[in-house]
């Protein structure tokens, strides 16, 4: 607990400096409306990372940036191409983080968390939940990332929602880079893309589904290493079950 307030307190003071290169590297600019399913979680109003919905009471995350104890603090935004206006944002009732979450140095396995919203979306066109998918797409499959962590000229403005279209890399090949690539992560990147810790938390979807959630950003954002995600289709049945309990 005490690494999840540091980074959630690291996170918030460089917001506030306007040090922020967090960003999907190589992206274009998007419409929330090809994304409806993108989230954006807030601490005290403060952009943290990226979420995902799932249905219009639960958002899905990474476990990385959340604080379980203090629900409250947090808010969702949804419907909007800019991450702090526009759309609905709605207060964090509850959240509950994979048990076995833990940071092995940068690396995080099981980093997935789920929230209970306080009142319930507006489903539309440019809000939406999307499904989990069963299984991860095969390698080489096409998926796309999305995000609000691009900075703009002026980094303490809001920020507008990019996208990447990415490839899955093979398991064995990215667990060559990463030697401690587990089951419960997969790979995706293309030359020239890549993600920042401000993407932690955001949706990777292939084929229409859910496949993945950034969870650990390669090499400190170089984008000739693939980005590693929360494998999604290995953590369904955890997804679920704490869904059931919230």
């Amino acid at each position: 607990m005490f690494m999840q307030w540091t980074l959630v307190i690291f996170s918030v003071t460089l917001i506030s400096a306007g040090s922020i290169s967090e960003r999907i590297e190589g992206g274009s600019r998007a419409e929330i409306s090809k994304f409806p399913w993108q989230a954006s979680l807030h601490i005290y109003g403060l952009l943290t990372c990226g979420a995902v919905i799932y249905s219009n009471e639960i958002v899905i995350t990474a476990a990385q940036y959340v604080l379980p104890e203090f629900p409250k603090i947090h808010s969702v935004r949804v419907g909007s191409s800019i991450d702090n206006t526009g759309g609905q944002e709605v207060q964090v009732a509850q959240i509950i983080s994979h048990e076995n979450f833990k940071l092995k140095g940068v690396f995080a396995p099981n980093n997935i968390a789920v929230i209970r919203l306080q009142s319930k979306l507006i489903l539309g066109n440019s809000v939406s939940p999307i499904p989990l998918a069963d299984k991860a797409p095969s390698s080489g499959s096409l998926a796309w990332v999305s995000g609000y962590g691009r900075p703009e000229p002026d980094e303490l403005k809001s920020q507008n929602l990019f996208y990447s279209a990415l490839k899955i890399v093979n398991f064995d090949e990215c667990q060559n880079l990463y030697k401690y690539l587990s089951e419960d992560m997969i790979c995706a990147g293309a030359p020239g893309h890549s993600v920042y810790e401000k993407d932690v938390g955001d949706p990777l979807v292939s084929d229409g589904k859910l496949v993945g959630i950034v969870s650990f950003v390669s090499k400190w954002g170089l984008s000739k290493y693939p980005v590693v995600y929360a494998n999604v289709a290995e953590l369904k049945p955890w997804i679920l079950n704490a869904i059931a309990k919230l």
